[in-house]
């Protein structure tokens, strides 16, 4: 006996996909302009600028000479490894071709004098000691759609306290806060550092996982 199940549906001819397909890109183009979506070999090359870290090694490795122009940057390791120094460096080689530098110091322990010996202007420097998490991160989007800036650090993420947690009692539990902020900040902010060629650079600590007896407790 036979089955009856969904009609299968005849398969479209060639050009019939690709008139469809023109159709949809052509109505796309026509909503959210020429260069919306495009076939990947139509695409022209983009060069991206880089500024060099102060370390050859580092960037040779890198294969473009530095840190990428436009590009959200983590450095993380564990604490004292060096993760500042590099920040530091890398404004440092951006001031020296000219360009504007700010430095979110959400841990309240910037050093100008270790800064200026790593060959940073601090008298042309940026800086912002935010109370909160959200008023650092604020402060970042408000400096990357000046489109004027180079390169913004933020040190640390460990350090961006959400209000609600620097407002609520000692002990309250406020799980996920950190991570919603940051999440939000990060859809908020990326398309603008794309645009604004700025290096956005978040230092961040490794910290370890507790009860964990076997692999990697990092």
């Amino acid at each position: 006996m036979a089955q009856n199940g969904p009609a299968k549906k005849p398969a479209d001819s060639a050009p019939a996909k690709q008139a469809g397909i023109r159709d949809a890109l052509d109505a796309i183009r026509t909503k959210f302009g020429e260069d919306s979506i495009m076939k990947l070999g139509e695409k022209p090359k983009v060069n991206v600028g880089a500024i060099p870290t102060g370390s050859l090694g580092l960037d040779w490795a890198l294969g473009i000479g530095g840190m990428p122009r436009g590009r959200i940057i983590e450095i993380f390791g564990p604490e004292s490894s060096g993760k500042t120094t590099l920040a530091l460096h890398v404004v440092a080689e951006a001031q020296k071709q000219g360009g504007i530098c700010a430095y979110i110091d959400a841990e309240h322990a910037m050093d100008p004098e270790y800064a200026k010996r790593l060959g940073v202007k601090i008298d042309d420097l940026l800086i912002s000691q935010p109370d909160t998490g959200e008023q650092a991160l604020e402060i970042v989007d408000s400096l990357i759609r000046t489109g004027k800036m180079d390169v913004v650090v933020i040190d640390s993420v460990a350090a961006l306290t959400p209000k609600a947690e620097i407002e609520g009692d000692m002990g309250a539990h406020h799980v996920g806060t950190q991570a919603r902020l940051m999440s939000q900040a990060l859809r908020k902010i990326t398309a603008n550092v794309a645009k604004s060629k700025t290096i956005v650079i978040f230092i961040n600590q490794i910290r370890m996982q507790i009860g964990v007896m076997f692999g990697n407790p990092e």
